[in-house]
């Protein structure tokens, strides 16, 4: 029996007139179709009711997956360096406090003030002014800025701002002009900063 003769009979099949008890005598395509929805449609539905979720399921249960493997490598990581860090964070503690301790109070600025006159006089310099500008309130210091002029020769000079530099209290200095006056001395003009830790915020200005 060839395929056009079953085409044949497919089409001249009356619909209404099936019976599926005597499908064994139905045209070979119609009863391939048949077998064909028989199978495809039940499994079509098994597929959409109950293994395409579980397929979605297990695709969020596989990025879940990743996701906390990569979390437990970097805590894993972390752990494994914690000692490391716990030593790197006390060495930086402590020199945090030694820095908070070369930062004079509101109180001390004053003596600093004197500190900075004595070493010009040490090195015989002539101090035309040494005068305070207002400090200003940063997040956690207060910066004490100050105007410095003082007069001499070049050794002199290099010598009190080596001394500046090296006091116990932190002074930065910044702006430096050098120029010659009449009198073949050096004038130097400079704007020093020191700085004071801020407790709080408003705490000291």
């Amino acid at each position: 029996m060839s395929l056009k003769t079953e085409f044949i009979r497919l089409r001249e099949v009356d619909w209404r007139e099936l019976d599926i008890k005597e499908a064994g005598s139905w045209p070979l395509v119609l009863q391939l179709l048949c077998c064909f929805f028989a199978f495809v449609l039940p499994f079509s539905a098994v597929y959409f009711y109950y293994v395409g979720p579980a397929k979605e399921s297990m695709i969020v249960a596989r990025n879940l997956e990743e996701k906390l493997i990569t979390e437990y490598r970097v805590k894993a990581a972390k752990v494994a360096n914690l000692e490391v860090m716990n030593e790197q964070m006390g060495v930086l503690e402590v020199r945090i406090e030694e820095l908070r301790e070369m930062l004079p109070t509101g109180a001390e600025v004053p003596s600093l003030l004197d500190s900075i006159s004595e070493a010009a006089i040490d090195n015989k310099l002539e101090i035309d002014y040494l005068r305070l500008r207002s400090s200003q309130a940063l997040e956690h210091y207060v910066e004490r800025p100050f105007d410095i002029q003082v007069r001499g020769g070049y050794h002199q000079i290099a010598n009190f701002l080596a001394d500046v530099a090296s006091m116990p209290r932190i002074v930065t200095m910044h702006e430096l002009v050098m120029a010659p006056d009449d009198e073949d001395f050096l004038v130097l003009s400079l704007l020093a900063k020191t700085y004071s830790y801020r407790e709080q915020q408003g705490s000291e200005d």
